[in-house]
Order: structure tokens, then C-alpha cells, then sequence
């Protein structure tokens, strides 16, 4: 078993914990993926404001960071709460809409997470390596992603 199947099965088992809150849940999710996936160098949860239209940090492991709120549009995160897919991105730095939160930051991908069909967030993580992300990474974080929605379904009932 890879570790990434391994991260999903821990993963389950955190977000199925009843007595943990959901913002809890992900601040376990964030440390684990930072503490086990090497170049996970930095792991947040973005959730959108639809009336501000901004992103606003939920939970996140690794360095702080100044952008707690990013426009829709700005950045990467940004652009995937406009354009509802997946984005990795090898170099920063010739991305044109980066928004550089960490001068360490060299790789970086985002992820939607969808409640009801609807883009609420993002699964955020940069690396301090070029080319960082692969294709494996973006089906391990859609999973996540997938599992973070049914548990959000969970505490919206």
C-alpha cells in the first residue's frame, strides 16, 4: 500500500472522528499531510465568500501566511474558485497570477472542493520544490477533496 492510500485511509478515519468539530478535522488533515508528504511544505483550506466573493483561510499547517482572504480570480486559488478545476502549477514563478505568500515557494496546487455541485473551496499546497505535483497528487487531494464535502454534508444537516 502507498503512502498516499495510506493518507487517504487515515484521512477517513479523522474526518469520521464524532468528536472532533469540522474546523478541527481539517487542522488534523493539514498537519498530516504537511508531517508525512515531504514537499507538502505548506497545506491550507480555503472556503469561499460568496457575498464578498473571496476566499477566507480556514485551516492550514506550515508557515503563516499573510493571505487569510484572496479574491476570486487572484492567484491560483483564485482562479480555481472561477474556473472549478484542478490547477498545479511546476513554477511559480512564470505563473502570471501567482500570489506569493512564502519567497520559498516554488511549486504549488489547488484543488476545488464542491458541496452540491457548488465550488465552496479549496485544498491549497505548496512545495519548496519545482515540478512538485504530479497527476497522482491531483487524484489524491480530488479524494480528499471528495471526503471533506461528504463530511461537510454531514454537519450541514
Amino acid at each position: 500500500m502507498n503512502l498516499l492510500t495510506k493518507l487517504i485511509q487515515k484521512s477517513a478515519k479523522i474526518l469520521s472522528n464524532p468528536e472532533q468539530n469540522f474546523e478541527k478535522k481539517l487542522i488534523d488533515l493539514c498537519n498530516l499531510f504537511h508531517q508525512k508528504i515531504s514537499y507538502y511544505d505548506w497545506v491550507g483550506f480555503y472556503f469561499s465568500n460568496f457575498e464578498n466573493k473571496t476566499l477566507e483561510l480556514n485551516a492550514f499547517a506550515g508557515s503563516p501566511t499573510d493571505h487569510k482572504v484572496i479574491p476570486f480570480g487572484k492567484g491560483v486559488c483564485g482562479e480555481v474558485a472561477i474556473k472549478n478545476k484542478s490547477s498545479i502549477i511546476p513554477d511559480v514563478s512564470i505563473h502570471e497570477n501567482y500570489i506569493s505568500c512564502n519567497v520559498n515557494v516554488k511549486s504549488e496546487i489547488v484543488v476545488p472542493i464542491f458541496y452540491n455541485k457548488l465550488n465552496i473551496g479549496q485544498i491549497d499546497v505548496d512545495s519548496f520544490t519545482f515540478n512538485a505535483f504530479t497527476e497522482e497528487d491531483m487524484l489524491f487531494l480530488e479524494e480528499i477533496s471528495k471526503m471533506v464535502s461528504k463530511e461537510l454534508n454531514k454537519v450541514k444537516k
